[in-house]
């Protein structure tokens, strides 16, 4: 049975997807303003490239949400969540592109579950929904399930937003708007707390959405994927707030500027350090070591 046309409309915007297409524009934009349909949109390839940096900009926009939870700053995203502070933190340590290209290129997730992630995100998305004028596929839900459900690899990071805008929308179904263009974005530091102890529960009815289009065998280890992404996603963003990885330059294997995890933890105040005096030689003034 087809979902209602509000249901889906309201799935959309609860993983965030309607909020970024509308900021975005080149997919309802032109339609909305009663402009010619989009030209050179004529194959499904076409519409997933066009759809594509859409989920990469919501992509962003909640993993910045999640990264200052580990390491607040006096950034916009931190103020938001009401733990805003002088001192630099994760966006300027620049850990949602740690986030981003750790999840894309590095994390060891398999395909598989990834995939059988996406296509629970899809559920309920078909039939006539919000038009596009982006033929074959001519409505968002159809072009997200494309997306979601297409040949080519699925970028984690838009996979994790989804969930984590999902699931801010089951704990403050206010999230749905704000200023910020995720839900998740939205939510207030508690909030925010309240979406992971749902993931790593895993809160039932949330089991239930993901449930309806994932596929067997991949149904009964749901909760244990839903609980492992819950604890790496807040030791990936500690651990890319605090690192070197902004500031290495790997060509000269030496760092361009300070990082901000030495700046907030006092480490090595004067410079890298190449040795200590007290262990320059053999221990406690020994000349010789004897067996």
């Amino acid at each position: 049975m087809t979902a209602p046309e509000s249901d889906r409309r309201t799935f959309l915007a609860r993983i965030g997807v309607l909020g970024a297409a509308l900021a975005a524009g080149g997919l309802v934009g032109p339609l909305a303003r009663g402009q010619a349909p989009l030209a050179g949109a004529s194959t499904v390839d076409d519409v997933v490239g066009l759809l594509r940096p859409v989920l990469a900009e919501l992509a962003r926009d909640t993993l910045n949400g999640l990264v200052v939870m580990t390491c607040p700053g006096p950034d916009a995203y931190s103020r938001a969540q009401g733990t805003p502070r002088r001192e630099p933190g994760a966006m300027e340590a620049k850990a949602t592109d740690f986030m981003i290209a750790s999840l894309d290129d590095f994390v060891p997730f398999p395909d598989q579950l990834g995939k059988a992630l996406g296509q629970g995100l899809a559920a309920g998305l078909s039939g006539t929904g919000i038009p596009l004028p982006l033929p074959p596929v001519t409505t968002l839900d159809d072009a997200l399930a494309t997306v979601l459900r297409n040949d080519a690899t699925l970028p984690l990071s838009s996979v994790v937003a989804m969930l984590l805008n999902l699931t801010a929308t089951q704990v403050n179904p206010a999230a749905v708007n704000g200023v910020f263009l995720s839900p998740f974005a939205r939510l207030s530091y508690r909030d925010k707390c309240r979406v992971f102890e749902q993931l790593e529960g895993p809160d039932p009815d949330l089991l239930a959405t993901l449930d309806a289009n994932v596929p067997p065998p991949f149904t009964e280890t749901l909760s244990g994927v839903l609980r492992f992404l819950a604890g790496a996603l807040l030791e990936f963003s500690a651990y890319g707030s605090y690192n070197e990885w902004s500031v290495y330059d790997p060509q000269s294997k030496t760092l361009r500027a300070r990082p901000v995890g030495w700046q907030l933890t006092g480490y090595q105040p004067d410079g890298v350090v190449h040795g200590w005096d007290e262990l320059k030689g053999y221990y406690q003034g020994r000349k010789k070591v004897a067996n």
